[in-house]
Formats: structure tokens, sequence, C-alpha cells
């Protein structure tokens, strides 16, 4: 990986390599571009964006926007894969700090700031804040609720919020370069889950991963139940790679939705075969998701939504997890 050819992150603005993954992304990448050219810091600033072979026009507006700023450089990601397009994005960087965005995300005017700003005053190797995830359409929007909520997402602060401090992983991430290129940077071999495999490493190779509530990315949730489902069910798949190649990085979140899943199957096939009492685990998980909805929901027809949105992500993530093959990615000690 090359060598930074400015200033050290000590200094007041060293400069900033921003990162992007980008495939498929022509109705969100200029709103995303946009809004890290429009960043108020004073420091030296690129973007570099590793394009996947992509079925709409996305490489035509990236190349679009690469001419109108010389500071957006385009990169090929032939295989389309997210850790290989960070790599690649990495390799090509130039910069002290690099800082990941996504494609469908957009970042405040002041993210880069304090992403320095916090960086120098921690001494952490990545920072990261609050995935703010805002809809735009009804189901979006109910799906953003769910995913700013503990009832749709466990009470990661990167999705619900809370204090600064040290955590074990964040949403995006911006780095000191060197604490990258120390571990060899992404892992290849993970479709999913990269940022939670790459803060384990980082947190191994000495480092902290800290968490800051000021630092706050919009995402864009998907539009419909199949492409909800889909996402759950490969966060679920790969997390599970996760906590089987690196032990200890498994807590109660990630168990939870397995577990509701096996259990609401239990009592529905025991209640049908055995007895109505074995319907009383099903019965108690559906109230759950009533008073979650109620609780979440800030009109009727989001409360209907979330009836539907809560237990796709609960059971898609938890069924991802349960069938995640150990063969998805192969050892290589």
């Amino acid at each position: 990986m090359s060598t930074p050819t400015h200033e050290l992150i000590g200094s007041p603005h060293p400069a900033i390599s921003v990162i992007l993954p980008v495939l498929n992304e022509e109705a969100h990448l200029e709103g995303a571009v946009h809004s890290i050219l429009s960043q108020d810091y004073q420091g030296p600033l690129e973007i570099i964006l590793a394009i996947g072979p992509s079925r709409d026009h996305t490489l035509v507006i990236a190349q679009k926007l690469a001419e109108v700023d010389h500071r957006v450089v385009i990169v090929q990601n032939p295989t389309g894969r997210t850790a290989a397009g960070l790599n690649l994005a990495l390799n090509k960087s130039k910069s002290a700090v690099v800082v990941r965005v996504d494609g469908h995300a957009q970042i405040p005017d002041n993210y880069l700031t304090l992403v320095v700003e916090i960086l120098n005053k921690t001494g952490a190797v990545n920072v990261g804040g609050v995935m703010a995830a805002v809809g735009t359409t009804g189901f979006e929007k109910a799906v953003a609720g769910a995913m700013r909520s503990p009832f749709g997402v466990g009470a990661s602060r990167f999705h619900t919020g809370g204090a600064a401090g040290e955590v074990d992983t964040v949403y995006l991430g911006a780095f000191r370069r060197e604490a990258l290129v120390a571990i060899g940077g992404f892992d290849e071999r993970f479709t999913r889950a990269q940022d939670w495999e790459l803060n384990f490493r980082l947190r191994e190779n000495g480092g902290i991963v800290y968490f800051d509530p000021r630092l706050h990315v919009t995402y864009r949730p998907r539009p419909n139940v199949k492409a909800l489902a889909k996402q759950y069910f490969e966060y679920g798949r790969w997390r599970r790679v996760v906590s089987r190649r690196h032990s200890g990085t498994i807590n109660y979140r990630y168990l939870a939705p397995p577990l509701a899943l096996s259990g609401f199957l239990f009592s529905v096939i025991l209640g049908a075969v055995i007895s109505a009492i074995f319907y009383i685990p099903a019965a108690i998980y559906l109230l759950f998701v009533f008073g979650a909805s109620v609780k979440i929901a800030s009109s009727i027809s989001e409360f209907f939504r979330l009836l539907i949105v809560l237990p796709t992500m609960h059971f898609a993530w938890g069924a991802g997890f349960l069938s995640s093959p150990k063969t998805l990615v192969p050892s290589s000690d």
C-alpha cells in the first residue's frame, strides 16, 4: 500500500482521503459526493470512488463528477465486492487520514473537521458515529424508525446513539492510515461484516475504536420487504462468520434474533402438534412486536408497516445466522 505523501495526523489539518466502494448507486452517488465536497474542512482532500460493474449509470455519473472536480478520482473494482473496492481505494489514496463513506450515505458539512478533532483528542485508530437512517417513502420511514430503535436492532450506539466512548465497532469509520496498513486492510473474503471483522483486528493490534454521537451519517434504508430481508439475512450470515473466526466477538444482541426465530418456530409447531399452551412464546413475541411498533411509530400507517418490518429484520437476521455455512470463508491458517 502506498506511503502517505502529506503531513501526519498530528498537524492541524492533515490530508484526508475519502474512499467509497460504489455499485449501482446512480440514485444517490451524486448527493454522497457533493456532501463530501461541501465540507468545511480546511486541509487537503481527495475522494476515491471504487466503481464496481454497475447495471445502471453509476460509472457515467462518477466520470462526470471527476471531470468537474479534480479531487474526485476513479478506480475500477472488477469484482464489485465491497472489501476489494475499499482496498483498491486505500491503495490509491495518499493521505494520513482515510475516511470511509458509502455511495448511498451523506455526511454533514463538519464531518471531516470533527473526525480529525476526535482522532487527535482520543488517539483512536478508528472513529465513527451514528448511522442516521432516514427514509423518504412510507416503507423506508418505517425501516428507519426500526433501525434507530433498540427494539429493532438492539442497543448498538451507532444505531441508537449514546455517550461518546470506546466501542467494539462503528459505522463506516475514519481511520489512521498507518493502522489500516499495519493490519493489511480489509479482509476481501468477507462479502458482509467487513467493518465488524476489521475493527476486531484493529483492537487486537492495540488500537482504540471510538464512537462519537456528533458524527451523524445519513443512511438510506432498503425500499421494500424483499430487499430488507435480503440485507438482514446477509448481515446475520456474515456476523456468524466473524464469530467463528474471532472468538469472543459475539454477545446477546447478536444471539437474540436466532433465538427469537427458533423459539417462534418451535412454539408454533409444538402448539399445532401437541397443545395450544405451546403457542405462548410465539404470542409473547407478537405482543413484543405490537408494543415496539406502538413505541416507534409516528403514525397509524407506520405502525402497520412496522408490524411487518420488525419481524422481517429479526427473522431474516436470525435465519442468516443459523444457516451460515462454515465454508463461507475458508481458513487462512
